[in-house]
């Protein structure tokens, strides 16, 4: 068995192997992710209140509220939440645009992302006797105890940078690590100095969430809160915590809950669209281009089960816009092997062997190729760039399929038809691997 045989097997057992892979779309382990026009859910509008903040530290203030906001959305395992900002008019200056998919129970998101609530840290002060330390967890206070008072410490979710959930490396237990900005480490630094031994009560809301006793100095901006956690109840602490250090105030003013079965249309309309161009080009190929054409229909099938992998594992939010840029790059995919076989034809004329014809075909095609598909992923590049979230999904699938149509079209479909290309020419043989209707090319 010859080397380029051998090849255009292995190239076909694999593309069979991706193709079953692409095609399980129950895969719980690699799902397909779709976004809101698809998959349905919630698109919520909140008015950021920045009065309070100087307008040098605005566009700052707004990048920080929406990553809070992203990682408070991501915490509850929404996939590819799109959290974005926005510069409008009037009494509605600063927006912020939330999208969650899947998520179609507008009270739902709206709990999800809550408003704006207080976090307070205050020091457990005795008035007679011993102070009477808190259960972890606890989230109401008798506020008729005579013998405890808080006092405040001035620390608030505003000089916290954030909270993650950490696991111990030897014990493997749960702890919630701090991270204060400059004047909050400053603060923090102050009451540890002052209070080792007492506790430090966290208030979200005047409810406690946890308790813990200060047991050092800490200057460096960095605590972490251990003890008999869960992880579950680690990760509550995490988001309650992150909760409450939203760094401006935010007011819902907008909501729309876009429905699954809207979405499974979108999604049927796109498949079939994909279905007949797929279709429609496939049938172009072999008729005008015949054997060389029925190659490049595998090839296609090919890149198609390759690019749908690649949607999964990286993994990519599939939008309207995206699946119409993923259809708009299997034209793309043929425009390669449309050049490659035309310059087939024209050393076949040129009295070359097929053979010869198949490899300089392919050499003298590549550069054209080549500046074709790089202006085509520049313009992807700009797009995704510059664009919005709508342009950023048509773009993205877009480039990402002129790079795998390029490698297809260079390596499956040339190995394909080196793999077939006749040792001896005849009339016939010359006629399946040429185009057009007539297909009269010389043998010399």
């Amino acid at each position: 068995m010859s080397k380029n045989r051998l090849i255009a097997i292995i190239l076909l057992f694999t593309s069979v192997l991706i193709g079953y892979f692409s095609v399980q779309i129950e895969d719980t382990k690699f799902p397909y992710k779709f976004g809101l026009d698809i998959a349905g859910g919630t698109h919520l509008v909140y008015v950021a209140d920045t009065s309070k903040v100087e307008s040098s530290e605005i566009s700052e203030s707004m990048s920080a509220l929406r990553d809070v906001i992203e990682k408070r959305t991501n915490l509850f395992g929404v996939a590819e939440p799109l959290v974005q900002t926005e510069e409008g008019s009037g009494l509605d200056g600063h927006r912020l645009i939330v999208e969650l998919p899947g998520v179609t129970d507008i009270s739902q998101a709206v709990e999800m992302i809550g408003q704006t609530p207080l976090l307070e840290f205050m020091l457990v002060q005795e008035i007679s006797g011993e102070a009477i330390p808190l259960e972890q967890g606890t989230s109401t206070i008798d506020q008729e105890e005579p013998e405890v008072a808080f006092l405040d410490t001035g620390i608030t979710g505003g000089v916290i940078e954030k909270a993650q959930l950490q696991f111990d490396s030897t014990t493997g237990e749960p702890a919630v690590l701090l991270s204060f900005n400059t004047e909050g480490k400053k603060l923090f630094a102050d009451v540890t100095k002052k209070n080792v031994g007492q506790v430090l009560a966290i208030f979200l809301d005047g409810q406690v969430i946890s308790t813990p006793v200060i047991r050092e100095e800490i200057n460096d901006g960095k605590a972490q809160i251990s003890g008999s956690f869960t992880p579950q109840e680690a990760k509550t602490l995490v988001r309650d915590i992150n909760y409450g250090a939203l760094p401006l105030p935010i007011e819902l003013i907008s909501t729309q809950s876009v429905g699954a079965s809207i979405g499974a249309e979108t999604l049927e309309k796109g498949v079939n669209a994909a279905l007949w161009g797929l279709l429609l080009v496939i049938v172009f190929l072999i008729v005008w281009y015949r054997l060389p054409g029925l190659l490049a229909s595998v090839s296609l099938l090919t890149y198609i089960a390759l690019i749908l992998s690649v949607f999964k594992l990286i993994p990519i939010t599939l939008t309207s816009a995206g699946i119409a840029g993923f259809i708009l790059s299997i034209g793309m995919a043929v425009d390669a092997n449309v050049l490659i076989f035309e310059r087939l034809k024209e050393e076949l004329k040129n009295g070359r062997d097929i053979d010869s014809a198949i490899r300089e075909g392919f050499s003298r095609a590549w550069l054209s190729i080549r500046d074709s598909n790089i202006s085509s992923i520049i313009t992807a590049v700009i797009l995704f760039w510059f664009g919005t979230s709508l342009v950023e999904g048509f773009a993205l699938t877009f480039g990402l399929g002129v790079l795998v149509s390029m490698f297809t079209a260079i390596t499956v479909t040339r190995s394909f038809l080196l793999a077939i290309s006749p040792k001896k020419d005849t009339p016939f043989k010359r006629f399946i691997f040429s185009s057009g209707l007539k297909g009269k090319e010389k043998i010399n």
